[in-house]
């Protein structure tokens, strides 16, 4: 006989209380409309638009959908994508329509299983995907992005934003080159431009002033050496370039976050939502126990808190097949079928992958199978 153990019920609960608050994808009270999120930590300030539904989104990066909907996103006047299916989690990755197809293919770690993060982490070096990000990381109002927060994209800095674009020769490109993107100088490109023009401090802060000209600095008296000279109803030449410098240093511009940067947040973003989506799925036991004299199938199946697990697809391998031996596997069923081929004392570990549907993000579990 098959001994088994299996999670204590009343972690499931816990799970399943903790999940229901964290997790974007049901509808709210009263609505059927779903819940999607930008990232794990959230986008705020960006406009949405589905074909039903439209807004902005909240600190936890939040819009609503329909399923089968897809997705407008804006950072004010400025579209930073469009025709993103609408999903629970939707990362950067997923704005570019060449970006989103590459996600679809997995690839093959070490262990000869279908993951689909070594696809995201190669497409961590898309120069746009880096552009984009960069973008959207100086525009976080404490431009901190520091591990546990979201990016705040302020209404301040969004008024301030829409009124440098429609000042701008051209477009913001976020497909050019990266030297082209990140310019500066006296040809800043056009991203360069509109983060120049925004001052990320209260209105009233002497940093959002025009800074004092050279002219206006030539031309003012030079401060007099003894300081009991000083009068205090003259601003100095002195004064004056240090204000020049104050407000100048506070300008941002792209070179302050370069890509490594925008990598590691993104890695994080992308890990944290993998995470949370494995969190949602369990094997029905954890470890089984046989004796080497039952060779009949076995089975271990697939669960999800709240719900029927509906996969896309589904393998598995056994890390020591001369005592356990994968038989088969069905993702209509969500059931990995295995049996006992070696001695007494013998053990196996069971590494199952699967993938969700209406994701290209694969979950992995494990069964540790011991052999009496």
């Amino acid at each position: 006989m098959m001994s088994v153990r299996r999670i204590a019920p009343l972690l499931f609960f816990a799970l399943m209380f903790t999940l229901t608050g964290c997790l974007g994808d049901g509808g709210a009270s009263g609505s059927d409309t779903q819940v999607g999120r930008l990232n794990f930590h959230g986008f705020s300030g960006l406009s949405y638009q589905t074909a039903s539904q439209s807004g902005t989104t909240n600190a936890r990066g939040e819009f609503r959908y329909y399923p089968g909907e897809t997705l407008e996103l804006r950072v004010g006047d400025l579209v930073i994508a469009s025709g993103v299916p609408a999903q629970a989690f939707i990362s950067p990755l997923e704005f570019f329509t060449d970006l989103r197809a590459d996600l679809q293919i997995p690839r093959v770690d070490d262990e000869q299983l279908r993951t689909h993060t070594l696809t995201e982490q190669a497409l961590l070096q898309e120069v746009k995907l880096l552009n984009l990000t960069r973008f959207l990381m100086s525009l976080d109002w404490t431009q901190g992005v520091r591990e546990g927060e979201g990016i705040d994209i302020r209404q301040r800095v969004i008024e301030q934003l829409n009124a440098a674009l429609a000042a701008l020769d051209q477009p913001i490109d976020f497909t050019v080159s990266q030297d082209a993107f990140t310019a500066g100088g006296d040809t800043p490109s056009p991203a360069n431009q509109v983060l120049a023009s925004i001052c990320f401090y209260p209105p009233d802060s002497e940093l959002c002033e025009a800074p004092p000209t050279e002219a206006e600095i030539e031309a003012a008296p030079e401060r007099p050496e003894n300081e009991d000279d000083w009068d205090p109803d003259v601003t100095y030449k002195e004064e004056l370039q240090a204000k020049r410098d104050r407000i100048l240093n506070a300008v941002r511009s792209l070179d302050e976050i370069d890509n490594e940067d925008a990598r590691t947040y993104l890695r994080r973003e992308l890990q944290a939502i993998s995470t949370t989506l494995a969190k949602r799925y369990y094997l029905e036991h954890y470890v089984a126990s046989h004796p080497a004299t039952d060779t009949a199938i076995k089975s271990v199946r697939v669960k999800k808190i709240g719900g029927r697990p509906q996969l896309g697809e589904i393998e598995a391998i056994s890390t020591r097949p001369q005592d356990v031996t994968v038989h088969a596997w069905s993702w209509q069923d969500a059931e990995v079928e295995y049996f006992v081929s070696g001695p007494p004392d013998g053990e196996s570990e069971l590494l199952i992958a699967f993938r969700p549907e209406n994701t290209y993000r694969w979950v992995r579990k494990s069964l540790r199978v011991i052999i009496r």
